[in-house]
């Protein structure tokens, strides 16, 4: 078997990503680890700069964080119990039935689904939980919302990939390969000043194709119009997105 290509969108801006990217709940990693029933090892898929990792590894005796981008994983959280590995999502190093949770994290929508569902069922053991999430656009003030609607809609739109439709649609409409687990509704908020979230913007895939299509930033002209409606220099708004989060169990006696 091949391995696919590699859909590489932010390597470019890993140093930012590790910056700007909204850090998930607490409750979250809380649910997850209450779904197994062994917290030997879980495995997190595309980890990116490891920081769904580094809150897994808190409530797992080992994480193993895989990533295809070195650039990535030079800015992975380090943690001793986290064994970072740059691979692919689907080719892992992982065993047969090693592992007591998979999850992925903003990423499942770059994957080849079909070869990643196999290799998930491959690692995961009976019993085992594989948990996928994603969030699309945050909320902020009506004022702020409209400006930020504009960028993403008409500014950068196209330069969206194909797969962000699968974000758009919190992964509604995916097949997961064992029965689905109830999930609780989640959400992501932060409190945020005008460079914080001007600096999110930039870690945005589509912000970055159109610098390369454009030959210029777009960043400027858009944190331009946001001052503008900003209450006032350095004030800090709360910005919130909702967490799409979707879970199944593999059948003990699988």
């Amino acid at each position: 078997m091949s391995t696919p290509a590699f859909k590489d969108h932010f390597s470019q801006q890993a140093g930012a990503y590790a910056q700007f990217r909204p850090h998930y709940p607490a409750v979250l990693y809380d649910w997850l680890a209450g779904q197994v029933s062994d917290t030997a090892l879980a495995w997190d898929v595309a980890t990116g700069n490891g920081q769904a990792a580094a809150a897994l590894a808190e409530r797992f005796a080992q994480v193993i964080a895989s990533e295809p981008s070195a650039e990535q994983l030079a800015k992975a959280l380090y943690r001793p119990n986290i064994d970072y590995r740059q691979e692919a999502a689907e080719h892992a190093s992982l065993a047969d039935a090693s592992a007591d949770l998979i999850t992925v994290a903003q990423a499942l929508h770059w994957f080849d689904l079909p070869a990643f569902m196999q290799e998930a069922a491959r690692v995961l053991k009976p019993g085992g939980v594989l948990a996928v999430w994603c969030y699309e656009v945050f909320s902020c003030t009506p004022a702020v919302d409209a400006i930020v609607g504009k960028y993403y809609h008409d500014t950068i739109g196209p330069y969206w990939p194909p797969e962000r439709r699968w974000i758009e649609q919190g992964y509604a409409g995916l097949a997961l390969p064992y029965p689905r687990l109830a999930t609780p509704a989640l959400e992501m908020s932060l409190e945020w000043d005008l460079a914080a979230l001007v600096g999110y913007l930039g870690t945005w895939s589509a912000t970055q194709r159109y610098k390369e299509d454009r030959g210029h930033d777009p960043l400027p002209a858009v944190a331009e119009q946001l001052a503008a409606v900003w209450p006032a220099a350095g004030a800090a708004l709360r910005v919130s997105w909702p967490l799409k989060l979707q879970a199944c169990r593999k059948p003990a006696a699988d």
